[in-house]
């Protein structure tokens, strides 16, 4: 199954490190970022999963949870644990599937055969409070993942539903960002946008970030 944004993000119900889990209800009104690892005890998802536990406070500050799935058992995972709290100085602070069957794997389209048919790709959705998948990132088993960027994502896609705005390139919080096209009556631009902003183009308006003081 081909899984596109603006899809409902399929619910499931699992075994995790932090008990058994409904996908959606587990979800309640977060958000939640969910990948997938090819393999315990691997170097590149050690140290992945070490970062993800040091974004804790950023996650919590976006009302975003972590939820990671790998095709291995909860005894590896909590094993595997421990590694990673002593090689990546944090402590896992996010539930783990153990996806012994696949069947998660599956079910989000995370198993490439013509890349490893036993492995998980790195796979990345960021699902929004109302189950939608607003975005999807998948690298290969051997590139770890930027979750720099991830948190440059959530603040796009959030930024973005509260006001009538683009993200530009490469752009960064706090930084200008771009006036829908379909936004055109003068008055109406005027009202959301106080602070004004730089026309380069009819179609390519610049302003300050509207929810920075």
């Amino acid at each position: 199954m081909s899984l596109l944004i603006g899809d409902t993000a399929p619910d499931f119900e699992a075994e995790t490190t932090e008990g058994r889990i409904r996908f959606h209800d587990w979800a309640g009104k977060d958000w939640v970022i969910f990948f997938s690892h090819p393999a315990d005890f691997t170097p590149v998802c050690t140290t992945e999963l070490g970062y993800t536990a040091k974004l804790k406070g950023e996650f919590e500050k976006r009302g975003v949870k972590a939820l990671v799935v790998s095709v291995d058992t909860l005894e590896h995972h909590r094993a595997w644990s421990e590694d990673i709290a002593e090689t990546q100085g944090a402590a896992v602070n996010f539930p783990i599937i153990a996806d012994t069957g696949r069947k998660v794997a599956t079910l989000y389209n995370m198993i490439h055969p013509n890349a490893d048919p036993k492995l998980t790709v790195r796979a990345v959705y960021v699902i929004d409070p109302n189950k939608k998948i607003r975005a999807s990132i998948v690298y290969p088993p051997s590139t770890g993942r930027n979750f720099d960027e991830v948190l440059r994502l959530l603040d796009s896609l959030q930024l973005t539903d509260g006001y009538r705005v683009a993200t530009p390139v490469n752009w960064q919080d706090g930084e200008d960002v771009i006036i829908v096209p379909s936004l055109q009556d003068p008055e109406e631009i005027k009202r959301l946008f106080p602070k004004g902003y730089k026309a380069l183009k009819s179609y390519l308006r610049l302003t300050p970030q509207p929810d920075r003081v």
